[in-house]
């Protein structure tokens, strides 16, 4: 079994506010799980009886539209708790988590979490800084969504996920995500995502190779955006 303080993960999420004997504790009551890439962590109405601590491997969190269309509301990435909302709200999950690539996730028990939460205050005002930090994110998104084009929402999400997740050695963006989880993620259709990529390659603001795409003019970009 993996110890929690020895896990480097553990330092970019409220969990860092735990002391040694916490974070003992923690292990002994963790389960640890792969995940393979599609397969889902959880989904949008189901009851989480705890949270999920991502130690390695990123996955989309997404929300059903009525049209049936796969809405990414944000990605989440290594050291990042999942459920914490819901187990403070005590209401079932409103998003469904999706495995991008091969994952590795722990699952804590609500119990344990929410006796560290009544122990220490210094993690429990973490948890709610995060939980703050989406509602910002999430009011941010809603507002992009009503004020910017298309074209500005793509060009903000190629931005954000060369940043957010880094390059690969060739220098295309380490995250692949298909063409329909793009237009998932700026709120198109995936006939429009297309176009608007085949655009940007053209004026050779991007490079698109197969399913992979390098930035060739990140300040063309952000002026787009």
């Amino acid at each position: 079994m993996s110890k929690c303080e020895q896990c480097i993960v553990r330092q970019f999420s409220s969990i860092k506010a735990l002391n040694k004997e916490q974070l003992v504790q923690m292990a002994n009551c963790k389960t640890s799980y792969t995940i393979k890439k599609g397969e889902s962590i959880f989904e949008e109405g189901e009851t989480l009886n705890g949270v999920y601590c991502i130690k390695d491997g990123v996955c989309k969190l997404s929300k059903l539209s009525q049209n049936g269309k796969d809405q990414i509301i944000k990605l989440g990435k290594p050291g990042e708790l999942l459920g914490q909302r819901s187990m403070i709200s005590d209401e079932s999950a409103n998003l469904s988590a999706t495995a991008l690539e091969d994952m590795e996730v722990c699952f804590v028990p609500k119990n344990e979490i929410l006796q560290f939460f009544n122990q220490n205050n210094d993690f429990s005002m973490n948890v709610m800084r995060t939980i703050c930090g989406d509602l910002k994110e999430a009011d941010e998104h809603m507002v992009d969504m009503a004020q910017k084009t298309v074209k500005q929402r793509l060009a903000e999400v190629l931005i954000y996920l060369e940043e957010s997740f880094g390059k690969n050695e060739d220098g295309s963006i380490r995250i692949q995500l298909s063409r329909e989880e793009l237009a998932g993620m700026i709120g198109t259709a995936t006939e429009s995502c297309i176009r608007l990529l085949s655009e940007m390659n053209k004026t050779k603001v991007i490079e698109i190779q197969g399913k992979k795409i390098f930035l060739k003019d990140k300040k063309a970009l952000q002026k787009i955006s």
